[in-house]
């Protein structure tokens, strides 16, 4: 059994814009910022970062479609290694520093562990679609 089950358009579906959503209003519901006031503030920008990157990405729910796939993966796994170190680069204490770890690896398993393969290259007709 595979655990690579988060397909393209499971990312795009149910991560993407609801992740975005919880990005910017998790800080507030949960009064992060107590420990540095960055804490709260850097979850906002992400998560406006996210609603606009989702917008941008070429999936089944991006708007403007400029974005590969692909490259849209390694900003959320970039973003989850800024979350691995943010409390560490800024002194984050408490709920406010393990708010970032668990979200850290949320988005780096969804995005390594967890997402399945896109479907190879060779096998796609010049549409994008699969030839065949």
């Amino acid at each position: 059994m595979s655990f690579r089950f988060i397909t393209k358009s499971i990312h795009a579906y149910l991560i993407d814009y609801p992740v975005a959503i919880v990005l910017m209003a998790a800080p507030f519901e949960l009064k992060l910022g107590q420990s540095e006031p960055i804490a709260m503030w850097l979850s906002v920008v992400v998560g406006v970062a996210a609603l606009l990157l989702a917008a941008m990405t070429n999936h089944p729910t991006g708007l403007v479609r400029i974005i590969p796939y692909w490259l849209h993966l390694w900003v959320d796994r970039a973003v989850g290694v800024v979350f691995v170190i943010a409390p560490f680069a800024f002194k984050f204490a408490g709920l406010d520093a393990w708010y970032y770890w668990v979200l850290a690896a949320a988005v780096l398993l969804t995005t390594s562990v967890f997402n399945a393969p896109a479907e190879p290259v060779a096998r796609l007709g010049l549409n994008g679609r699969a030839a065949g």
